[in-house]
């Protein structure tokens, strides 16, 4: 205790610090272990521990506390559109990056996909706008692949594990980071909109400026009213281009510097004053001149980043997961400590229904996620590539759609002090919108996924690996096998309705999991709760004959 004049300090809730994040999380070791991950197990452990650590989780604090500045030109007068970031946010990525969890899936064997996702949701605890350029790096490199001369000069740096902010070309670089400017004021999520062109040079002009990497080079002008890291070496655009057919949009890698050492003419006009995190950039900017080099086929754009869109959203799922997590165990690790009443709040029926209400949430939530980074891990196989188009836009919409009621509850636990931007989750609370909104909103995955359930012989198929799916939870409980009969019986729904379709493949994939590999006091609260009855209202409304703290016990070790 510490005493005051007025007074002494008692009953409260020391910061949580010094835990292990992999060892507390019952949940995700299980998942990890039965996903294909678990060779990578012996190294999660001490990252959890090295994430758990005091110094660490300050360093979330500190990089959201002094947030990037945007010096547009030097003292010469020189425009140069450089940031300023606090250390704490250059020992963050430094984390993110030495731990692989933007290259490993990329350079490791069987299962690698899902012990990244176990890293990913981990980091998701500590500070979620490091993640972002680390996502946008880890995602551009299927699109890049289809551009083997530009793969064979990007990805040796884009894949290394030395985290490098210098500012610099390329080749001066030991590693680099990728960032993406999709949309424009007046499109949004309509890309097909988009204004910026961009004009193919002529091989003598391309040559004669940059000699034998002029090969696809073009010359960009337009805008982007989202620009994410500026900070980085280069980033994946989508601008129109002449085509064979006329014209169409194409996929271009914008680098900062050029291969002749210049700084290529992308102008950061502002810095975007988020609503979430403080601590990454996102920009807007002009392109006046800008060079680029196509990726993949001319008028292919939307295809060529749709390579990178898959991955990307996966990770809003699991940056979902990760920040619900991180807010489950401050609540839960809150109300073990703080009394009312005479009873410490963990104790007491009510708040006991809230956490494990909460508690249910994060584990489903991350039993999915695991589970369709297995299906990444898989796409070799037909069934499991079908069944990652599906769960994929479906889990982006509803596990994200959940964040943020998930994150204003557990902000309610804590009480007022909660609700101060000293607190942790304050800071998760104003993250958590963002991965509903960012690659694709929720209208746009449940549009998604009515794409991958139409009429074609791959959406029947599709329908075929979810029924399979489904199907391994068996018919032991009759109110899963009764939801489940009705959602494969009736796959097709209008436009308005799709939102729900997505709900119910989600919850029903949740909850066959949990059936089949969680303990009988979680699934059967998880399916009285979600699938005997719609989700809905506020947390906390649980049956009363819930195991409510066997549930508390699993959700966060002591």
């Amino acid at each position: 205790m510490q005493a005051y004049d007025t007074h002494e300090v008692h009953n409260t809730a020391a910061p949580l610090a010094n835990v292990n994040l992999y060892q507390i999380d019952t949940a995700l070791r299980e998942a990890l272990v039965r996903e294909g991950g678990g060779y990578d197990e012996a190294a999660l452990y001490a990252l959890g521990a090295q994430l758990g650590q005091a110094e660490v989780l300050e360093l979330g604090r500190l990089a959201n506390q002094y947030p990037p500045v945007l010096q547009q030109y030097d003292a010469g007068g020189r425009r140069i559109d450089e940031l300023e970031f606090h250390p704490a946010w250059h020992s963050l990525m430094r984390l993110l990056i030495e731990s692989g969890a933007h290259a490993s899936p990329w350079l490791e064997g069987n299962g690698a996909q899902v012990a990244r996702a176990a890293r990913y949701l981990m980091f998701g605890q500590v500070e979620n706008g490091s993640q972002c350029p680390v996502t946008m790096t880890y995602a551009c490199v299927p699109a890049l692949r289809q551009a083997p001369q530009l793969a064979a000069r990007w990805l040796p740096k884009i894949l290394s594990r030395t985290y490098d902010p210098r500012s610099l070309p390329i080749e001066h670089k030991h590693g680099a980071l990728i960032g993406m400017g999709m949309t424009e004021k007046q499109g949004g999520s309509d890309v097909r909109s988009n204004t910026t062109t961009a004009q193919a040079l002529a091989p003598a002009e391309a040559q004669a400026l940059f000699g034998a990497d002029g090969e696809g080079v073009y010359r960009v002008v337009g805008h982007k009213w989202f620009f994410s890291a500026p900070q980085s070496d280069a980033h994946l655009i989508l601008a129109q281009t002449e085509t064979a057919d006329g014209h169409g949009l194409s996929c271009l890698l914008l680098p900062r510097y050029l291969p002749n050492g210049e700084r290529n003419a992308i102008r950061v006009q502002r810095l975007k004053n988020k609503v979430g995190n403080r601590s990454n950039a996102s920009s807007e900017v002009e392109f006046n001149g800008a060079y680029g080099w196509l990726v993949g086929a001319a008028g292919r754009g939307v295809p060529t980043i749709l390579e990178m869109g898959s991955h990307t959203r996966l990770d809003c799922i699991l940056g979902s997961a990760g920040a619900m997590r991180a807010a489950l165990t401050h609540a839960l690790h809150h109300a073990r400590q703080r009394k009312a009443f005479g009873r410490y709040l963990s104790e007491q029926p009510l708040m006991q229904n809230v956490l494990a209400d909460l508690a249910l949430e994060s584990e489903a939530a991350t039993v999915f996620a695991m589970r369709l980074a297995r299906c990444f891990d898989e796409a070799g196989d037909p069934a499991q590539a079908l069944l990652a188009r599906l769960l994929t836009p479906a889990g982006k919409y509803w596990i994200c759609k959940r964040g943020p009621a998930f994150g204003a509850e557990a902000m309610e636990v804590i009480g007022g002090s909660g609700y101060v931007e000293d607190s942790p989750l304050a800071r998760l609370y104003r993250e958590l919108p963002v991965n509903s909104i960012w690659e694709g909103s929720g209208n746009v995955m449940c549009l998604d996924l009515l794409r991958a359930l139409g009429k074609t012989p791959a959406a029947r198929a599709a329908r075929a690996a979810l029924a399979a799916e489904l199907d391994l939870a068996g018919d032991a409980d009759a109110d899963f096998s009764a939801y489940r009969a009705a959602l494969l019986a009736d796959m097709q729904c209008s436009e308005a309705g799709a939102r729900l379709l997505a709900e119910r493949i989600v919850l029903a994939v949740q909850a066959g999991l949990l059936l089949r590999h969680a303990p009988a006091y979680v699934s059967s609260a998880f399916i009285a709760s979600r699938i005997r009855c719609a989700p809905g209202g506020a947390y906390g409304r649980l049956p009363e004959n819930v195991a409510y703290g066997q549930i508390l016990a699993r959700a966060l070790l002591e």
